[in-house]
């Protein structure tokens, strides 16, 4: 299949096939006689590996160790696991600072009255020492 059709099976953008190409986490196809690149199953399955990996989050470089893991075909369940568990506690962090930032926002919302003057206790809160 080319390139078009690949991006079509896997519902993603053609630039993100190639976004993932040039970062060397999709194999290059081999190509036709004319230079079109034909891709095949084993093209579409690491592509849905790659999507999939970063809708949970993983960061390039994560789903990189993962594929040279799998791919090598030499991994253990529990090698995968705690890759796996590394990047839960990662976003885990995540949400205790977004769920810090969240109650202080609020909190500096709280003090604005709002209105028409340029006394606003949200710049004050802003400009405060922490």
């Amino acid at each position: 299949m080319k390139r078009g059709e690949l991006a079509k099976r896997t519902e993603c953008n053609i630039e993100t096939v190639r976004y993932y190409e040039k970062a060397g986490l999709l194999a290059d196809p081999p190509r036709t006689a004319k230079g079109y690149r034909i891709y095949d199953e084993s093209h579409e399955k690491t592509l849905r590996f790659i999507l999939q990996s970063r809708k949970l989050g993983f960061t390039v470089e994560e789903v990189r160790d993962l594929l040279t893991l799998v791919s090598g075909g030499n991994y253990t369940c529990d090698e995968i696991l705690e890759k796996t568990q590394a990047h839960l506690k990662s976003v885990q962090a995540r949400i205790t600072d977004l769920q810090r930032l969240e109650s202080t926002l609020l909190k500096t919302i709280a003090k604005c009255k709002g209105g028409n003057t340029p006394d606003c206790a949200i710049v004050e809160a802003l400009g405060e020492k922490n």
